[in-house]
Order: C-alpha cells, then sequence, then structure tokens
C-alpha cells in the first residue's frame, strides 16, 4: 500500500544519506514493509538482516565496533560482496543489542559512505533506558504512525476524490455536496478501521464490506500489545502497563477527559502508576496531549506536567477494545462516544503530521481541544463530531488572545466565518 512517508525516505536518500536512518513508531505500524519497499525500489542492491530473528549477528558486534570489521564478517557469513556505493543495508529489530545501536555512530562518522537504515519495536522505550553511550547527532531520527486518512484513501483507489479534498482545502471553498457526503462515509469507516495496515487489508480483502470485515484482526494486533507488555516489562509493571492501556476508552468517556489515576483502581497513585504511562507513550501506543495555562510560545514552558490526557495512537485499536458496533458508526446514529472516537482520530493525525499535543483550559469554562504551533503563531482547533458548531470555547479563547485564525474541525463542509476556518474532518489530514 502506498505511504506519504516514502517521501520523507526519498529526502533522507537526497540529503542526509551517509547518516544512519533510525525507524521507531508502534508496532505494525508498516516499518519494516516500508524500509523494504524503499531499499528495493530506491537501490541497485540491498541486505536485509533482522536480529530478532537472526540472533548469530549480534555476535559481530560484540568484538569491535569498527564498520568495516562488522561488514567483512557479514560478508563471509553471506557468501557475498558488499559494494558500499550501491547496497543499503536494513537492520530490523535494532532494539535486540545496544551494541548494534553504538555502532551507529561509528558507521556516521565513516569516510566511506555506509548507507544504513534501521528499525526496531519498542526502540522509543529501548533509547530512553539506553545504558550504553547513544549516537547523539550521528543518527536520523524518524516516526511511522498509522496510516492516516488520505492514505486509507489511497489503499481504497479515491485519489481523484483526494485531489478534490485537496483543492477544496487550498482554496477554502466548499467542495462538492456530493462529494461531501461520500467522504464523511469514507471518514466514518476510517474511524472503525483505522490505520494499522493489516486492518486496512482486512477491510479490502471483505471487499469494504463491514459484515464481512473480521475484527479479530484488530483484536489480534491489541493482544500482540499485551504480550509485549509482559515480555518487556517485569511482571508487577506489566500489570500496570496493560491496566492503563485498558483504562483508556473509559478515561475518554468522561466529561473531563483529563487523565485520572483512580480510573485505574481506588488505591492507583502517579507515583507508581507514572512510569507504564512513559512505557506506553514511547512505545507508541498512546499519545499524550498537556494542558497549558498560557498559550504562548514555547507551549511546553507553559504546560502543566501532572495535567494531561491520553489517547490511543490509532482510533480503529480504540474502536475495536471499547467493543463499539461498527453499524453505530458508520450509519451516523447519535452514540455519544463517537465524540471520543473523533478527538482520538483528530489527535493521531496532528501528531503525525508533527504536532507536539497540547490543550487549554480555563477555569473549567473553555477549553479548546488542541493548540498547535504554526508560522502564523499558535492556532486553537476544537473538533466536533456533527455539525452542531456552536463554539463558546472557540470564540472565548479567539477575544482574548487574538490569534491569527482559528479552527473547527466538524462534519460541516469548508468555509470561513469570524476569522475561523472550517474543515471537515476527513480533511483534517491537510492542517
Amino acid at each position: 500500500m502506498k505511504r506519504k512517508f516514502i517521501k520523507k525516505l526519498v529526502n533522507w536518500k537526497e540529503k542526509h544519506i551517509n547518516t544512519p536512518l533510525l525507524l521507531s513508531g508502534a508496532r505494525q505500524t508498516g516499518k519494516t514493509y516500508i524500509l523494504k519497499e524503499f531499499c528495493k525500489n530506491y537501490f541497485k542492491d540491498s541486505i536485509y538482516i533482522n536480529f530478532e530473528e537472526q540472533s548469530e549477528f549480534v555476535s559481530f558486534f560484540e568484538s569491535s565496533l569498527n564498520p568495516e570489521e562488522i561488514l567483512g564478517k557479514i560478508e563471509i557469513y553471506l557468501s557475498r560482496k558488499i559494494d558500499v556505493k550501491e547496497t543499503i543495508i536494513f537492520f530490523d529489530e535494532i532494539q535486540v543489542s545496544e551494541r548494534v545501536i553504538s555502532s551507529l555512530k561509528y558507521f556516521s562518522e565513516s569516510k566511506k559512505g555506509y548507507k544504513i537504515v534501521c528499525a526496531g519495536s519498542l526502540l522509543g522505550v529501548k533509547l530512553n533506558r539506553f545504558k550504553s553511550s547513544f549516537p547523539v547527532g550521528s543518527v536520523y531520527f524518524e516516526t511511522l504512525y498509522p496510516m492516516d486518512f488520505d492514505e486509507f484513501l489511497m489503499a481504497l483507489d479515491e485519489e481523484p476524490l483526494i485531489g478534490e479534498i485537496d483543492k477544496s482545502y487550498e482554496k477554502l471553498k466548499m467542495l462538492d455536496d456530493t462529494f461531501h457526503k461520500k467522504a464523511l462515509e469514507l471518514y466514518r469507516a476510517y474511524l472503525v478501521i483505522g490505520g494499522m495496515p493489516q486492518s486496512i487489508l482486512e477491510y479490502l480483502k471483505s471487499g469494504k464490506n463491514f459484515a464481512s470485515f473480521d475484527r479479530q484482526i484488530q483484536e489480534n494486533i491489541i493482544i500482540s500489545y499485551l504480550a509485549d507488555m509482559a515480555k518487556y516489562t517485569n511482571n508487577e509493571n506489566a500489570v500496570k502497563v496493560s491496566n492503563v492501556y485498558k483504562s483508556i476508552p473509559a478515561q475518554l468517556a468522561k466529561e473531563n477527559k483529563k487523565f485520572q489515576y483512580k480510573m485505574i483502581g481506588t488505591k492507583a497513585k502517579k507515583e507508581s502508576y507514572e512510569s507504564a504511562i512513559d512505557w506506553l507513550i514511547l512505545s507508541g501506543l498512546l499519545l499524550k496531549t498537556t494542558k497549558v495555562e498560557l498559550p504562548q510560545v514555547p507551549l511546553t514552558a507553559y504546560q502543566k506536567a501532572n495535567m494531561f490526557k491520553l489517547y490511543f495512537s490509532d482510533v480503529g485499536l480504540l474502536c475495536a477494545l471499547s467493543k463499539i458496533n461498527p453499524g453505530e458508526i458508520f450509519l451516523d446514529t447519535n452514540m455519544m462516544y463517537k465524540g471520543v472516537l473523533t478527538e482520538n482520530y483528530v489527535a493521531q493525525t496532528l501528531a503525525s503530521n508533527g504536532y507536539d499535543l497540547f490543550y487549554w483550559e480555563s477555569k473549567s469554562l473553555a477549553e479548546i481541544d488542541f493548540l498547535i504551533n504554526t508560522a502564523k503563531g499558535i492556532v486553537p482547533v476544537e473538533v466536533k463530531s456533527s455539525d452542531n458548531t456552536v463554539s463558546k470555547s472557540l470564540y472565548s479563547y479567539m477575544e482574548r488572545y487574538k490569534p491569527d485564525h482559528g479552527i473547527r474541525i466538524s462534519t460541516k463542509n469548508f468555509g470561513m466565518m469570524n476569522g475561523i476556518k472550517s474543515i471537515p474532518l476527513y480533511a483534517a489530514y491537510k492542517i
């Protein structure tokens, strides 16, 4: 399936190719697939090494971190010659060995011009606990998120519709009503399917039919996440991590979606669960948005670290874990939880577009769902799951802080009124 992320890989090839690329992201977002495709389509030759499945390669890094010595051993083992100018080397599941990660510094510093790409599961967790000398400044970092809505449309062969959405966004001109309704239907499908590649492939396999769509695919992904929690943490922490993860649907169902430890258990305390939350964020399974008291640059300077919300990195997995009947979403019923799914969808879309996530609240009287830092300053973003766009909080914020403009994301068509851009939910990927 097509991924926009390929543009970032091409940019690395054209501008930073001698600096090893390290790709992180949640398990099963497609890191291995996209890097294999990149190596195959953009280089004459490639070598793929999976340190989890081919543990014998780890030993080549134990005695020396010298790139020539390491590659010499790989050549002997594979019975082939490596042409440095033509060959790209893909180190997968690199989190298995700190020595392998440390070696990236030496590949980067070498004058030979080695071409190295790497990926790993739970890489964020691993790097946060790195005990060796981490190659700061010697690695080109990127993160792969689940497929966003326009990638979902590409998988469904809806490129012409993407073109129409893009044109309407750029001109802030209403999309043809027929296309608008079609795009909203596809958006509702995305809330159920989400952006995990396996889930989208299953949806295509089902003939784009919810009745035939096997939700076991999503449940299996969640099971694999829970298995990782047990495998890569000790027993006590595994239970805590799992309990936090499973509490998110209920956390978001509250009127005040701020994370509350008591939702995990009556005796749950911050000091006991803080590391579990960090694990889930670093693993790419959850997204964190933090409250700011004053919407000024830099937002991090005005955040309240103890006041935050947590969203799933994929709305489809949230829908599956919440046991929501797909028909409730696709038929556009007045289900209250639809607002939760909508906020989660926007959170993952903004994160995928590179935004750090913040929200603003004023004495619980007004709240802005997201604040984004743009070239035109801090822009407030309000999210609505329907066309009911009464915006007391947004108007209150704009009157108080005078931003260049505000954004309202809802089921309404494109438009502009009183300094507020109306962006349809299906076009959130354009922000």
